[in-house]
């Protein structure tokens, strides 16, 4: 260069195009894709549940004229039904596709929770309440499957529970919205809020097809995942795996039925600490589930999560029990303490069992291994509110400890047995 050119200016870096601020809104939504639509479709899903399962018994017995011992004897032969739904399931979803298995029962769930508002005979309520089981428990085995195909493998735990917190708030606000309709208490107003229910599946069908994306599969693919016997009932491992998991969820009829059982019978802490623990239930597994899975990506440290929620909830069986005879503010203290453990080892032993159900699954059949897994889990909430009331409140403090040494139990043996 010489004197008389001018400098060359080194060029001007480009300027950073700035990136768009993510609303509060957004900050709070999965950046994945899918796991976002997943989202809102199961917000809609469970605003519907928790407004149909609040109001559910109520309208069968106010409404309907049945008696209390008949709606739950129908309930129970509709639970017995929906268990024996989630292997068959989880079989034709292998065959046939999740998605459209799903959106089929869904459809099932939609006309059967419409058909409510016609039931006419103790014969119509008996089959539309088990079309409505068999409909539910299926396409949980179906969706839990689903999962297994959209969400990639090292995302599906954290998938499930940040859906699982959606879902706990979903329910509450559908229950706020049946409290509304039991202070009505009107014919009208509950057969609004059935229907509204009945929409809500329906729409989260047509959610489903529209907005998720399922990866194709060959011929070949479909028939090796469909043909032959059931892999995941000839799986000894996965069977007890599965069998104990049941037995640790047997803690969801625990918070739901022996806990308020246990509060106003058994004890003087103020009445509405039974509605209370539920709503602590809620308010911490919706915070603290997605957290709970780290460090379930390999089996052996999914199952020491596993135990450690067994564990937590085997100890708030013994803090309840200890609210006996206490004063009421003692009582109401050492309720909550309990409440507050048990939700610990919720979102643990939840984090560990999904972990395990896909891990321990062979690949191709997801539909098979989620339909027992989801069996399992179905009989647990089946068998739990005779068991807490036969033996475990009938038997006072010993109840108590026997469910205690029932959960921690399955968590030890939930490790051994994925240590072999």
């Amino acid at each position: 260069m010489t004197a008389t050119e001018p400098a060359t200016e080194p060029a001007a870096a480009p300027a950073a195009v700035p990136t768009p601020a993510r609303g509060r809104l957004a900050r709070l939504l999965p950046e994945d894709r899918v796991l976002r639509r997943l989202t809102w479709i199961t917000l809609v899903n469970t605003v519907g549940n928790g407004l149909g399962m609040t109001l559910a018994a109520v309208y069968f017995h106010r409404i309907l004229g049945f008696g209390v011992g008949t709606v739950g004897a129908v309930l129970t032969v509709a639970g017995a039904c929906g268990v024996a739904a989630g292997v068959p399931a989880g079989r034709l979803a292998d065959r046939y596709g999740c998605k459209p298995v799903m959106m089929a029962l869904l459809a099932v769930q939609a006309v059967c929770a419409a058909g409510y508002v016609l039931v006419g005979s103790l014969a119509s309520f008996v089959v539309l309440a088990c079309l409505v089981a068999i409909a539910d428990r299926g396409a949980s085995a179906a969706r839990a499957a689903l999962f297994a195909e959209v969400l990639a493998p090292d995302a599906r735990v954290r998938g499930r529970a940040y859906l699982r917190s959606v879902t706990n708030i979903g329910i509450s606000l559908g229950t706020v919205g049946a409290a509304a309709v039991l202070q009505s208490d009107s014919r009208g107003a509950y057969t609004l809020a059935l229907l509204a229910d009945a929409a809500s599946y329906g729409l989260v069908a047509v959610l489903y097809w529209l907005l998720v994306p399922v990866p194709a599969r060959t011929a070949a693919q479909i028939e090796q995942a469909s043909s032959g016997p059931n892999p995941a009932l000839r799986d000894r491992v996965y069977l007890a795996a599965t069998g104990l998991n049941a037995v640790v969820c047997l803690q969801f009829m625990m918070i739901e039925v022996g806990l308020p059982l246990w509060v106003v019978e058994h004890t003087d802490a103020p009445r509405w600490m039974a509605a209370g623990g539920m709503l602590v239930n809620t308010a911490l597994v919706i915070v603290l589930q997605v957290r709970a899975t780290r460090g379930t990506e390999e089996p052996a440290a999914a199952a020491r999560v596993f135990r450690r929620g067994a564990l937590l909830v085997a100890a708030s069986c013994l803090v309840v029990a200890l609210a006996a005879d206490a004063p009421a503010w003692v009582a109401a203290v050492v309720i909550a303490a309990g409440v507050a453990l048990q939700a610990l080892g919720e979102v643990y032993s939840q984090a560990g069992a999904w972990a395990l159900g896909y891990d321990l699954a062979k690949d191709g059949a997801h539909g098979a291994y989620q339909g027992v897994f989801n069996t399992g889990m179905s009989a647990s909430m089946m068998l739990g509110p005779v068991l807490l009331t036969s033996v475990v409140l009938a038997n006072g403090l010993l109840g108590w400890a026997l469910l205690a040494a029932a959960f921690a139990a399955a968590g030890w043996g939930m490790t051994a047995l994925v240590r072999r």
